[in-house]
């Protein structure tokens, strides 16, 4: 692969500083300008088994995506926008969503920033906060994107254990490593919807190295009726809260993700190419948005109807012998089949299902993402014929 390195002068400083190779730079320069199609292209084998394929005549729920479109007030905005795509912003649209999100968190506008996804921060973190000799901390099992961008750019990784039911265990994270540059919680945690209690991050937050920072992933916290951390971005400068519009508002395909934090956090993200990343924000998908996020009765409408179906299905497979892991807070389950994961995954294909993978750590685990109605019947309908069989 090419090392040319087109990162602007300082963040190319910044990064040499921190102990980059010159093969790093360029390593790190292909990932951000790749931006959300990094890991497909730059990363084939870990795409590969994050994201399956879909299966378009099987019922889909396997990637965490949400079972419907967006609320139909975002739909309307988004359809307005798209009349006026002419303009890379039409009348401050990236301002407006701001201001929405601003009411609604309680934060400072200059501690919000838009971004075409939750892709590209999550790995910028890494990249920012990182370094050969700052590593990465996580959970294990949880999303795996940091991992990989850790592994793509040389920093050091530990991935420490989480019991089934439970959210991070922080004080074996910080043992873990405690001169790491970056701690990351995911909570609700992809793929097990459990939670780490805001008690147990304000006290990794007191307790880890000085110029280390807390990276919390809030992808799934509005199917969650647990508290945000996002207070604690405005109190500090050393805590970035990431979200996205992806799951429960349902706008993977749109491509829209937030970041929280101190401005100069996010200025030292900006280094490495400026602003353009989100500069090249879609408007389609920023009035969708903007008009949904402080929708806060369609929000409850649609988790309260995640969460029924979540219990059904849960009490459905106690009732028939399979073991789910207690705790979810998201829509996803863990459901451990006592046998190869990979097995049952196939064998549910079969019956036209399309579940999700398992993690390395669990490998009789699946992550089962929570869909409509007739998907989680459906879903019930094809285990009962395959563990009959």
């Amino acid at each position: 692969m090419s090392t040319e390195v087109l990162i602007p002068t300082e963040g190319q400083e910044d990064l040499v500083k921190r102990g980059y190779s010159r093969r790093q730079l360029g390593r790190i320069s292909a990932l951000l300008g790749a931006g959300a199609v990094a890991t497909r292209y730059l990363m084939p084998e870990a795409y590969a088994q994050q994201s399956a394929k879909p299966v378009l005549d099987a019922v889909r729920i396997g990637a965490n995506e949400c079972w419907v479109g967006p609320f139909p007030s975002g739909i309307a905005a988004a359809t307005e926008m798209a009349v006026l795509g002419n303009r890379y912003d039409p009348e401050n649209e990236q301002d407006k969503l701001k201001a929405v999100i601003s009411s609604v968190e309680k934060l400072p506008v200059d501690h919000i920033i838009a971004w075409p996804g939750s892709s590209d921060p999550l790995s910028r973190c890494v990249v920012t906060f990182c370094s050969p000799t700052k590593g990465l901390v996580t959970a294990d099992p949880t999303y795996e994107a940091a991992w990989r961008t850790a592994d793509w750019v040389g920093a050091p990784l530990k991935k420490v254990p989480m019991a089934p039911g439970k959210g991070a265990d922080v004080r074996k994270m910080l043992a873990a490593n405690p001169k790491a540059g970056l701690y990351y919680i995911c909570t609700p945690n992809n793929p097990t919807g459990s939670i780490t209690p805001i008690a147990d991050i304000e006290w990794l937050i007191q307790n880890k190295p000085a110029d280390a920072v807390v990276l919390i992933d809030e992808a799934y916290i509005h199917f969650s009726t647990s508290p945000s951390a996002a207070y604690l971005a405005a109190q500090r400068k050393d805590v970035i809260v990431m979200r996205t519009f992806s799951k429960l508002f349902g706008m993977a395909g749109m491509r829209l993700g937030l970041t929280f934090a101190h401005p100069e956090l996010h200025e030292k993200m900006w280094r490495y190419d400026g602003r353009q990343v989100t500069n090249q924000l879609p408007m389609t998908a920023v009035a969708c948005g903007r008009v949904m996020y402080d929708d806060a009765a369609a929000i409850k409408t649609r988790r309260d109807e995640m969460i029924a179906n979540r219990t059904r299905t849960v009490e459905f497979l106690t009732r028939n012998g399979v073991t789910v892991h207690p705790g979810s807070e998201a829509n996803m389950i863990m459901v451990d089949w006592k046998k190869p994961a990979a097995e049952m995954q196939k064998a549910l294909l079969a019956q036209k299902v399309q579940i999700g993978r398992s993690w390395p750590i669990w490998p009789t685990v699946s992550r089962v993402t929570i869909g409509s109605t007739d998907d989680m019947t459906k879903f019930c309908e094809a285990v009962l014929k395959v563990i009959r069989a």
